[in-house]
């Protein structure tokens, strides 16, 4: 027997041992169905308590020594990997795409691969990063705002997680019609496409709507992020932490993450108080 389960962003129970019949639940259509029993691995899950989660970006660093650097981020503890991907459209800056990530991935087997597609055309590019072995698949809704469930069933159906990101000019009410369908919500916390920007301390309320209104979602920041600026998004409410420059360059990245980390989990624990 399947026990009892709730959705983790609207709080529903759903009792999945009830549900013998798919068809009587959608319309007559087969397609509805079959996103009913997939959303039975995605989104009826058991409410799992949160964890601190760091994830440091490699956009500042050496990428002529992608795999080393990377390989020293996760050994200094680093819980995943945030790997920036720009397009030159969505954003002014170009990076690096899924033969890189690819390469990437067959040096480091383990370690979980978050991309972050500040991309025009995410649809494009879903295939090829899960065949380069990301786990979760963080795009941004803006240029895309008609076709996000879409663009959210197509990288589920690909093995991956979704991340949905929101530029800081983006109200958080514009993301929270697409969350049943997302693992996680990204709020940037400075403008994307250029490492090292200043944290934007007024993205916080958003963070905060979310918590409060999802208290089981992964929320994520991106931007700015630091000893400095950590307090503000763990009581907020972010448990998933992107910084870049504040690890990269320290002397000592273990202790930064180790830091961020302790922050994060002291506010989980603390109820963000």
């Amino acid at each position: 027997r399947i026990s009892p389960t709730i959705c983790h962003r609207s709080g529903t129970l759903f009792d999945l041992a009830a549900i013998t019949d798919h068809k009587s639940l959608t319309r007559s259509t087969t397609r509805p169905a079959v996103r009913l029993i997939a959303c039975r691995k995605e989104t009826f899950t058991k409410m799992a308590p949160l964890s601190a989660r760091i994830g440091p970006s490699i956009l500042n660093a050496d990428l002529s020594q992608l795999h080393e650097e990377s390989e020293k981020l996760l050994a200094n503890g680093a819980d995943y990997l945030h790997l920036d991907v720009m397009d030159g459209t969505f954003v002014p800056n170009l990076t690096f795409g899924h033969p890189v990530v690819k390469c990437l991935r067959n040096k480091i087997k383990d370690a979980f691969f978050e991309t972050h597609m500040m991309v025009q055309n995410p649809q494009q590019w879903i295939e090829p990063m899960a065949d380069a072995g990301v786990q979760q698949y963080t795009f941004h809704i803006e240029p895309v705002l008609e076709t996000v469930p879409e663009v959210c069933r197509k990288v589920h159906e690909a093995g991956m997680k979704v991340g949905l990101a929101i530029k800081p000019g983006t109200a958080v009410e514009m993301v929270q019609q697409y969350i049943d369908a997302a693992d996680m919500v990204l709020v940037m916390t400075v403008e994307p496409g250029f490492g090292g920007q200043k944290f934007m301390a007024d993205m916080m309320p958003k963070v905060q709507w979310l918590r409060d209104h999802y208290p089981s979602l992964d929320i994520e920041v991106d931007g700015g992020v630091g000893p400095g600026t950590i307090e503000q998004c763990s009581k907020a409410g972010a448990n998933m932490i992107v910084a870049g420059t504040a690890i990269i360059r320290a002397d000592d990245q273990a202790a930064v993450i180790r830091d961020l980390r302790n922050s994060v989990q002291s506010a989980i624990n603390s109820g963000g108080k």
